[in-house]
């Protein structure tokens, strides 16, 4: 199967028309990782992205294809692009009945990715914004959000984690990667946050708060799994769409 987004723009523009305004919190405070042109030259190389996670990018992505059991049957959704080779591992897991889809709000993150993909992978690229997505409820058997929601502020985070498990059917899983409050015996609990505040000005949220405090309050899923790397300073949340009557909310 081909890749969908062989000319990235055209593919954007004929899948919505107009193409999605880029948010002002993003132009404001990431124009220099992902808007400008020259981000993708600069932060598109493995060794970068494992350097900006001190040295834990491998073991995170290994975190995530291991919880799925490198086996992705049905349709994954991954929420937002992610520089270094998450996704071409996530391509290699797709079964023969299964598509892996991925959603950027930037056309250039989204051209980007595709030239990192063989044309024959089962995948399809849409340029769509994470607080906002077009596909209808229990859309996909899993999603994945991965380094995204330390980028956004509070409302529009909520929005997309909202928006990921509407579109994820029950019994089908959203799986969460990104910062998490460190232990206090972590020295980069007082080294790292200053650097953030200055370069991600929403990370501190989830260096200072649990991810269920940005979850929909009205539950309807249940938590399968927490991990927490590198003294706590990432971690992994899975969790699990309820069927209606059978939730919980994270983290209680």
């Amino acid at each position: 199967m081909k890749n969908s987004f062989d000319r990235p723009v055209a593919t954007c523009v004929a899948a919505k028309k107009v193409l999605p305004a880029i948010p002002q919190y993003l132009q404001a405070h990431y124009w220099w990782a992902y808007v400008h042109p020259r981000a993708v030259h600069v932060f598109e190389r493995q060794w970068l992205v494992n350097l900006i996670l001190w040295g834990n990018y491998k073991r995170l992505c290994n975190a995530v294809l291991q919880d799925y059991g490198h086996y992705l049957p049905g349709r994954t959704l991954q929420i937002a692009c992610a520089y270094g080779d998450l996704t071409p591992r996530l391509a290699d897991c797709v079964t023969s009945n299964g598509m892996l889809e991925i959603v950027d709000i930037l056309p250039i993150q989204l051209e980007n990715l595709s030239s990192k993909l063989g044309s024959e992978v089962p995948i399809k690229l849409h340029c769509m914004d994470s607080a906002a997505l077009t596909f209808a409820d229990a859309s996909f058997d899993r999603a994945l959000l991965f380094f995204l929601l330390h980028e956004q502020p509070q409302v529009v985070r909520e929005k997309t984690l909202a928006e990921a498990l509407r579109v994820v059917r029950p019994g089908g899983t959203l799986t969460i990667v990104d910062y998490a409050p460190p232990s206090r015996f972590n020295p980069l609990r007082y080294f790292w946050k200053p650097v953030l505040d200055r370069l991600e000005p929403f990370a501190r949220d989830l260096f200072s708060e649990e991810l269920a405090a940005w979850l929909p309050k009205d539950g309807g899923f249940v938590t399968l799994g927490k991990q927490r790397f590198f003294g706590g300073m990432y971690q992994m949340l899975t969790l699990k769409v309820a069927e209606a009557g059978n939730a919980r909310q994270a983290g209680k």
